[in-house]
């Protein structure tokens, strides 16, 4: 399996499912997901993508500084309806990462570890995402812009050649490269793209 070699640089997001030990799928239900993982389930990469998990990885952070994330523990508010632009494409990450979901979810077993309806929509928020954790209740906001890092100017023109069916082999793989510096570039300027706020 090949990839952009900067995929492995990403941290990864490690959590306890207390699902996952009830069932015996994980001891103590412990495993991690990177962003190869994120971008398995999207089939790609972009900054859409980088971006559900950004918003994702460093809200966890600071909703569990100094212990696991508990997944399934986690509500998610978004400001967007789900047919929104690309709510739901983040949504699908998000959802990955922390176990929420909607309606379609895990329903529980005696009453435990429900995921559903810990996803939510057309949510009054500010931001691009709110994660509550439900057993203390505390809540960060995630905004998530990477405007401020531009894609090279390349890419356009590539892209306007593909549209026409007139871009040559060498063309479509310099658009893959230049697609994917954007994105490296992306997870190298958190500070730029991404701004937590505890409520």
């Amino acid at each position: 399996m090949n990839y952009p070699k900067f995929y492995e640089t990403i941290q990864s997001i490690k959590v306890r499912d207390p699902l996952s030990a009830a069932l015996g799928a994980f001891e103590n239900g412990e495993y991690e997901f990177n962003y190869i993982d994120a971008v398995k389930l999207a089939g790609h990469s972009c900054p859409t993508i980088a971006g559900a998990y950004i918003i994702t990885l460093e809200g966890l952070k600071a909703l569990y500084p100094d212990e696991l994330v508990v997944r399934g523990n986690i509500k998610v508010q978004f400001q967007e309806d789900l047919e929104d632009g690309v709510a739901g494409v983040i949504s699908n990450v998000i959802s990955q990462l922390t176990g929420a979901t909607d309606k379609s979810g895990f329903k529980g077993l005696q009453g435990k570890f429900s995921r559903h309806s810990l996803m939510h929509f057309n949510s009054d928020i500010e931001s691009s995402v709110r994660f509550t954790r439900l057993d203390t209740a505390k809540s960060v906001d995630v905004t998530y812009n990477p405007s401020s890092v531009l894609p090279n100017p390349d890419i356009q023109v590539l892209m306007q050649k593909m549209a026409l069916g007139e871009a040559s082999s060498n063309e479509l793989k310099e658009f893959g490269v230049l697609w994917q510096d954007r994105v490296k570039r992306i997870f190298e300027n958190l500070n730029e793209v991404v701004f937590v706020e505890e409520i």
